[in-house]
């Protein structure tokens, strides 16, 4: 993350110029490029407190003008910032389709839009999706890569969710209609899928009591259910750990020493971790 989506070349026609612009703008290792990284987190901050404040209608009644003009001053200079980025790299429009190139003109767009269409202002909350710029700022890049590595095993283990998903769903739709023959409307279970949500709520382990069984034999399946709740928890959090392991596990290749016959050497191994032979 320490670098735009296009760096500056030779062949510029002010090269030094832009790439003093750049190193500014995209580069956080240089202390002109933390400086403005810093300032610039404070300022998503402020703007999204400014939104934030001004949709509480107490805040709006008595400093409305005020917040307008703070967010129209903030909106100024992420446009000008915006405008920068983009004359600071040799291919702006690959840089306007990056992820955070979409990121930071969404956060001035809904404010010029304001001037079109009433009513957009809320919009502009978007802007805290770009302290994500932290992770640069504070060079977490490694945080960036286990993120990739959670992601992984999610995309991985969606298949197992989806079913274990299917599975929970067809025992509510059980559980909800036992539910509605064993209490019935008198005891709140006015249908089915009323049974369902009761039996997703206790499922779940939440509990919010709205609705509960009065038969003896209703809170004992009620009983049951909530034991079977904790298993439910815990299962997809068990198939994500699965792939989240196999995920960190070095790659290991399929060749056996021809001295030894031990398998499960690393993929770049040319000799044999156990007799040195060579692979």
């Amino acid at each position: 993350m320490h670098s735009s989506p296009e760096d500056p070349g030779p062949n510029d026609p002010s090269p030094t110029a832009r790439e003093r612009l750049h190193e500014v703008i995209f580069e956080a290792d240089t202390k002109s490029g933390r400086i403005f990284d810093i300032l610039l987190l404070w300022g998503i901050v402020a703007s999204t407190g400014v939104v934030m404040l001004e949709s509480v209608e107490s805040v709006r009644a008595e400093f409305g003008p005020l917040l307008t003009r703070a967010e129209w001053a903030f909106t100024g200079l992420f446009t000008v910032e915006y405008l920068l980025r983009l004359l600071a790299v040799r291919r702006p429009l690959r840089y306007a389709r990056s992820f955070f190139g979409v990121i930071d003109l969404l956060s001035i767009l809904p404010t010029w839009l304001t001037l079109v269409i009433p009513g957009t202002q809320p919009l502009m909350a978007v802007r805290a999706i770009r302290l994500l710029r932290v992770f640069r700022v504070l060079k977490l890049g490694n945080f960036v890569a286990q993120g990739d590595l959670l992601m992984e095993a999610l995309r991985a283990s969606r298949v197992k969710i989806l079913v274990f998903l299917f599975a929970v769903l067809n025992l509510t739709v059980v559980l909800g209609a036992v539910m509605y023959l064993v209490e019935g409307p008198v005891n709140g279970f006015t249908s089915i899928p009323m049974g369902m949500y009761w039996a997703i709520v206790t499922l779940t382990t939440v509990g919010y009591g709205d609705i509960t069984p009065a038969s003896d034999l209703g809170r004992l399946i009620s009983s049951v259910v909530m034991v079977i709740g904790y298993g439910v928890i815990a299962i997809p959090t068990g198939i994500v750990s699965v792939e989240i392991a196999r995920a960190m596990r070095p790659a290991v290749s399929t060749q056996a020493c021809l001295s030894c016959s031990l398998s499960g050497h690393d993929a770049d191994a040319v000799h044999c971790k156990h007799c040195g032979t060579r692979l």
